[in-house]
């Protein structure tokens, strides 16, 4: 699976070439698409600004072209962009690239955990309690898209919502576990302890 190209693989730049697969379309249409398909739930277009920088890079790399301008009445010009040949086929290999190959990714919590100590037990506590609400309020949320699509939405174009729900519960169950270690104890720390373990550390390093 190798396949030299020179634009940088992103989430939105796959849903560009994606789009662009279904017919030529202009940057307005693209971003009301993936809104009206729901697929902003992976793919982060909340600023639509972020879709016209990754448009500019994708036509600087020649994996689409301008197809022509429109222009209609009272309304601003509209570019409407097509995929080139490499465009087509890098959106393919990017696809099955993203499928097979699992992404090296740096989400903030792992990071966080990383770092624990430098707050106090209790205060972990009530944060990751906060978490695991907010964890079930977007279980709740994401059940309810999808019992409301069941009858009218093909699975197949609800993979990456289930993916992501089931992601979202793995998540707020480890967090659950995590918690009551913490307030049984099994997991601790404080500060006097955190500096005889650097000093030991230290002594260590020394010897």
């Amino acid at each position: 699976m190798t396949m030299k190209t020179q634009s940088k693989k992103s989430p939105v730049a796959l849903a560009v070439l994606a789009l662009l697969y279904e017919e030529p379309m202009h940057t307005y249409k693209m971003w009301q698409l993936i809104k009206e398909r729901a697929k902003d739930e992976v793919i982060n277009v909340r600023y639509r600004n972020t879709l016209y920088q990754t448009i500019d890079r994708l036509l600087r790399d020649g994996l689409i072209i301008e197809k022509e301008v429109r222009q209609e009445e009272n309304r601003p010009e509209q570019i409407i962009y097509e995929l080139t040949v490499i465009g087509r086929k890098t959106a393919k290999y990017w696809l099955r690239e993203m499928i097979a190959e699992p992404a090296e990714e740096y989400p903030e919590l792992p990071v966080a955990l990383a770092f624990l100590p430098m707050l106090p037990v209790d205060e972990v506590i009530t944060l990751l309690k906060t978490r695991v609400k907010k964890l079930s309020s977007e279980i709740s949320r994401m059940n309810e898209i999808l019992g409301e699509a069941q009858d009218k939405i093909l699975r197949l174009f609800l993979l990456e919502t289930e993916f992501v729900l089931a992601k979202t519960a793995a998540e707020k169950i480890w967090v659950e576990g995590l918690i009551n270690d913490l307030e049984t104890g099994e997991i601790h720390w404080n500060e006097a302890w955190l500096r005889e373990l650097a000093k030991k550390f230290s002594d260590e390093m020394n010897h």
